[in-house]
């Protein structure tokens, strides 16, 4: 038995510089990963303003289905990462032909938000006769993890994009 211990003894004599390698390695570690995550939680929480311009051709947006309420802006509120927002308009062909309609996003700022955010619609192609109205929903979703990262090494504290509706003969 004696030969044993002797053996572990001399065994972790012989290893004690990578033993104490290890040990500092894993309480480094383990700080720099609290760190981390007690940052990463105060982020999780963060969230930003965001604006959107409509521009229209050959069409107008309203908030009601009467077309009383034109809008020309929208206020998505506070985006946060990881989530969408919903914003759900009337519009309404102002030509005198048959149409479909377009969606084009431009002059995003800051110019490379593009990357972390997605504007999207539930528009399905149909057709738009003359003076018709459709009701569109306009979905506005950022990303997760990738949104977080560039919101805070950017500071951005807000952002706004130009929606266009075009409507095509």
């Amino acid at each position: 038995m004696k030969k044993i211990i002797y053996s572990f003894i001399s065994c972790l004599h012989s290893l004690k510089k990578t033993i104490l390698l290890t040990l500092i390695v894993s309480v480094l570690s383990i700080s720099i990963t609290t760190t981390i995550s007690i940052m990463l939680g105060n982020i999780d929480n963060l969230s930003i303003s965001s604006f959107g311009n409509i521009r229209t051709i050959g069409v107008e947006a309203y908030w009601d289905s009467n077309c009383e309420n034109k809008t020309e802006t929208i206020d998505w509120g506070t985006i946060c990462p990881g989530s969408s927002q919903n914003v759900t308009l009337y519009i309404r062909n102002v030509s005198n032909i048959k149409t479909t309609l377009h969606l084009n996003i431009s002059d995003l700022n800051p110019a490379d938000i593009s990357e972390y955010i997605n504007l999207s619609w539930d528009y399905e192609g149909s057709s738009l006769n003359p003076k018709g109205i459709i009701r569109v929903s306009l979905i506005l979703s950022a990303a997760d993890e990738s949104f977080i990262h560039y919101v805070v090494a950017n500071n951005i504290k807000d952002f706004s994009i130009t929606i266009h509706i075009v409507a095509y003969g």
